[in-house]
């Protein structure tokens, strides 16, 4: 009896673990062959911790599973399912790929996700691990860039920059040493596909790593690791002493005499590291402070040395790219935007997980299709795509194609893929001044537009809220949006001002309204 239960992150949170000594208790007790393998997520979260048995028709999954349960599942395990008949127990889903939530995805990076052993080697070379890699070692520097420029990849990390010409850019740089970073500080409020790829297939990120450090040069790369990820950080320092131990990284990749060096590095705690300038002050060791641009950190990046910056999911897409060549990415999403993007649905709704989907389809069709609803059982109000500097979204702006311009066109930004949907009890005035409480307390101080704006706006927002001079400081906030907007060093000042612009213009009931009224005018 081969019985699968997640070793991620967010399963253990819910108690996988128990649940694995309860099969394993179980099986000790009643002289039981079980053999429990410590696969990833599905990131069907809301039925985690999910179990999986291996049968001749497929794996079978239960869930969610506590470690009451458990008698009770290795019962139906061995009157039914060992008999070839249908499960009867409760908590019984079917074949996994047939669940619904898992079966309408277009999984391409996600493919092996919850199906292999994160660390075993073996399990990633069954499923085309290194597959890339292989054929790459093949193909010249610039036969490699050329392939993913064609194949459309953007930066998944949310300014969704051609990640082929960050590498054309790099390559043609002239330096004795070059840099491969991974931003993996995911930050964003509701997301979780880069520690779902690290906790259970992160192969597939040094595979995509060494891949990059080929094509432009570089022999040296770095995980930069948001420190709350403790689980990613030890299934990735795993993952890189096995990949150093078979040849993958080292002096001679594959015996090919070319060198990739990897390393992980706990992040600062501090959002604005997410921002690439300051991702690379902190590597340093120096205060994770925002760089000015030009020079950009594809010219003079890491210690001054050209480096690409990329996030986990940029570079986790450039395997299959390789492997099954820039088409059969390409082939996949509408417009500028192509491939898939793992979507993140989170928030008030009752089947929270990860979603990847071609780009192109309609952010109100996902969340129609996969929320089940809200977990309050209320209206929805909003929704926030592409974490707390993204728009909320009102419900009659739902229906807008999942992909960036469309996006950008709608004042919004798609971001990473977070969705965070909110119920018709959020107040939308306190979201705007939670926007702008944010930036001050992540703001990394250099520029005063967003150190000096943010701290103002939650001033001005909380006048508003006292009904103090309401008109005037309306007008005030709106100005003040303005500045923060054209004076900001980086995003984080710039783009703050777009949820809380939102925030007052799509849902103005919550900034003209209210319940408590003075007469400071």
């Amino acid at each position: 009896m081969k019985i699968f239960i997640p070793r991620e992150s967010t399963a253990i949170s819910l108690g996988a673990h128990d649940v694995a000594q309860a099969f394993t208790d179980y099986s000790s007790q009643h002289n039981i062959d079980i053999s429990i393998i410590r696969n990833g997520s599905r990131g069907l979260y809301w039925l985690e911790p999910m179990i999986e048995v291996e049968t001749p028709q497929g794996r079978m999954a239960y869930g969610p599973v506590e470690s009451a349960d458990v008698a009770s599942i290795i019962e139906d395990i061995t009157n039914n399912i060992l008999h070839e008949k249908q499960p009867a127990h409760s908590l019984a889903l079917g074949l996994t790929e047939n669940i619904p939530y898992l079966k309408k995805q277009t999984r391409i990076t996600f493919a092996r996700t919850g199906i292999i052993d994160p660390i075993s080697l073996a399990d990633y070379l069954a499923l085309d691990g290194f597959k890339g890699l292989q054929k790459s070692l093949e193909l010249s520097t610039q036969e490699i860039v050329t392939t993913i420029v064609d194949s459309g990849l953007r930066g998944r990390g949310g300014a969704a920059f051609p990640t082929g010409i960050k590498w054309q850019t790099v390559r043609d740089a002239t330096a004795e040493q070059k840099y491969i970073v991974c931003n993996a500080d995911e930050g964003d409020s509701g997301t979780f596909a880069d520690k779902l790829v690290m906790e259970c297939d992160p192969f597939m990120l040094i595979e995509g790593m060494i891949i990059a450090g080929l094509a432009v040069g570089a022999d040296q790369g770095y995980i930069y690791l948001r420190s709350e990820y403790l689980i990613a950080d030890e299934i990735l320092q795993q993952a890189i002493e096995i990949a150093y131990e078979a040849g993958y990284l080292g002096n001679n990749i594959c015996n090919s005499g070319k060198t990739f060096n990897l390393e992980v590095r706990l992040g600062a705690e501090a959002y604005i590291c997410g921002e690439e300038t300051a991702l690379l002050e902190s590597i340093e060791g120096k205060r994770g402070l925002v760089r000015f641009k030009p020079p950009l950190p594809a010219l003079e990046g890491l210690f001054g040395k050209p480096t690409i910056v990329n996030n986990v999911l940029s570079l986790a897409a450039v395997p299959f790219i390789m492997s099954e060549g820039s088409h059969s990415y390409q082939q996949y999403g509408t417009n500028r935007s192509r491939g898939t993007l793992p979507f993140q649905l989170a928030g008030n709704v009752k089947q929270g997980g990860l979603i990847e989907l071609p780009f192109g389809s309609s952010l109100k069709d996902l969340i129609d299709e996969f929320s089940g609803g809200t977990a309050s059982e209320r209206p929805i109000k909003a929704v926030q795509v592409g974490g707390p500097l993204g728009a909320y979204l009102p419900t009659n702006k739902l229906d807008i194609p999942l992909d960036y311009e469309a996006f950008s066109k709608a004042s919004a930004v798609l971001g990473h893929g977070g969705i965070v949907v909110f119920d018709d009890s959020v107040d939308m005035l306190e979201q705007a001044r939670f926007s702008m409480e944010f930036c001050v307390v992540e703001s990394c101080g250099k520029c005063t537009p967003c150190r000096i704006g943010s701290t103002r706006g939650v001033e001005v927002i909380d006048r508003i809220k006292n009904d103090e001079r309401r008109a005037d400081n309306m007008a005030l906030l709106n100005d003040l949006c303005d500045t923060m907007v054209d004076g900001s060093l980086c995003a984080m000042g710039s783009m703050t001002p777009i949820p809380v612009r939102s925030a007052f213009t799509d849902f103005p009931q919550d900034f003209y309204l209210t319940t408590q009224v003075n007469n400071h005018d």
